[in-house]
C-alpha cells in the first residue's frame, strides 16, 4: 500500500477537496475514492478555526470507513475529549478547563456542531476512537512528536477495538503523571527548559522559560538551533551548548510524518527522515500531502499542495 499523508486541515473543507482532486481522487455518491493502491493518512487537527468542519470531518469519516484513510488524533481533537469530560477528582469541572482562553481556541467548532448537542457528543466519542499515532511498518505517523518511550507507554492504555483505558485518559489531562507528559509530546510536541536564569518574553508579553523545538535536528548543539519561534524572537534565545537535561535523539527506522508546527514557504522535508505537512492551510497557507511511495529517505519532489490564497 501506498499513502497520502495529508496535514492538518482545521475545517478548511475547500482546500481538502482541491487537494484530493488534484492528487486523482474521485467523487462518488460524496465519498473519495484514492486511485488503485493508495490510502490517505490524515495527521488530525481535523476541527477549529475553519468555516466547514462538520464538511471535513464528514468527508475523513465516511473516507475512513470505506477503508480508504486512517487518521490519527491531533491536538484538537484531544482537546475537545477534554473539554466534554468532567473531572472525577473536581465536581463540576472538566478535564480541560473552560477558560477564556480555551473557549476561544474551541469556539467554532462549538458554534458548528451546537454545544451540548447530539451531534456534538457524536463527534467527541468519535474522536475517542482515533489512535493517538499509527505505526504502518514502511512509515510512522503522529501529530507532533513521534518518542518510542511515550509510543509504547499509551499503547498500554489504548488499542483500536477497546479505545481507551478511562483512568489513563484522564490522568493524560493531569500535569505532571506520565501520561500527561507521554499526550502532551505525542500531539504537542517536545519542549525543554533554558538553563537557570535564561528567559525570552513572547508577542503577548508572557515571560517564557521553556522553547518547543526542532527534534528532529538530531546533529544540534545549542539551543538557539532547535528553538522553533518566529525568526524575529530568536535572538531571545541563548546561543549556548545544551546543558546535561537535554539531548537530541537520533531517529532511526522508519520515516516520520508530523503536522501540528505551522509551517511557512516551499514545503521541503525536515531531514530524510522526518517531514511536518502543517503549512498553516488554517489562514492562507496551502493544505500540503506527502506521496509515500515506499522509499526509505524522503525526497521534496513528493509533496502535493492545493488551496493557499
Amino acid at each position: 500500500m501506498n499513502y497520502d499523508v495529508i496535514g492538518d486541515i482545521h475545517g478548511q473543507a475547500d482546500k481538502l477537496e482541491a487537494l484530493l482532486a488534484k492528487m486523482g481522487y474521485s467523487k462518488q455518491g460524496g465519498l473519495w475514492i484514492p486511485p488503485k493502491g493508495r490510502q490517505a493518512i490524515f495527521l488530525g487537527d481535523l476541527i477549529d478555526r475553519g468555516p466547514k468542519q462538520l464538511q471535513v470531518l464528514e468527508t475523513v469519516r465516511t473516507m475512513i470507513d470505506a477503508g480508504h484513510a486512517q487518521t490519527v488524533m491531533g491536538n484538537h481533537e484531544f482537546n475537545a475529549i477534554g473539554y466534554v469530560t468532567p473531572n472525577e477528582e473536581v465536581p463540576g469541572e472538566f478535564l480541560r478547563k473552560h477558560s477564556d482562553k480555551n473557549k476561544d481556541q474551541h469556539r467554532e467548532f462549538l458554534r458548528q456542531v451546537g454545544e451540548g448537542s447530539d451531534l456534538h457528543n457524536e463527534w467527541v466519542n468519535w474522536f475517542r476512537t482515533l489512535p493517538p499515532f499509527l505505526d504502518l511498518g514502511g512509515i510512522r505517523v503522529v501529530h507532533a512528536f513521534w518518542h518510542q518511550a511515550h509510543v509504547d507507554l499509551v499503547s498500554e492504555h489504548y488499542n483500536p477495538k477497546e479505545g481507551w483505558n478511562e483512568s489513563f485518559l484522564h490522568a493524560s489531562f493531569e500535569e505532571p503523571t506520565a501520561g500527561w507528559m507521554a499526550m502532551e509530546a505525542l500531539t504537542k510536541g517536545l519542549e525543554v527548559d533554558l538553563p537557570e536564569g535564561h528567559f525570552f518574553v513572547d508577542q503577548s508579553g508572557i515571560r517564557r522559560t521553556r522553547i518547543r523545538t526542532k527534534w528532529w535536528l538530531t546533529d544540534a548543539t545549542h539551543y538557539r538551533e532547535i528553538a522553533l519561534m518566529d525568526q524575529e524572537q530568536l535572538h531571545r534565545i541563548p546561543d549556548i551548548p545544551f546543558t546535561d537535561q537535554f539531548a537530541p535523539m537520533p531517529i532511526v527506522g522508519a520515516p516520520v510524518f508530523v503536522g501540528h508546527y505551522w509551517m511557512t514557504g516551499t514545503p521541503s522535508i525536515q531531514t530524510c527522515k522526518v517531514a511536518c505537512l502543517d503549512y498553516s492551510a488554517a489562514k492562507d497557507g496551502p493544505l500540503v500531502a506527502y506521496r509515500w511511495d515506499g522509499e526509505t529517505e524522503l525526497d521534496d519532489s513528493k509533496f502535493v499542495f492545493a488551496g493557499a490564497k
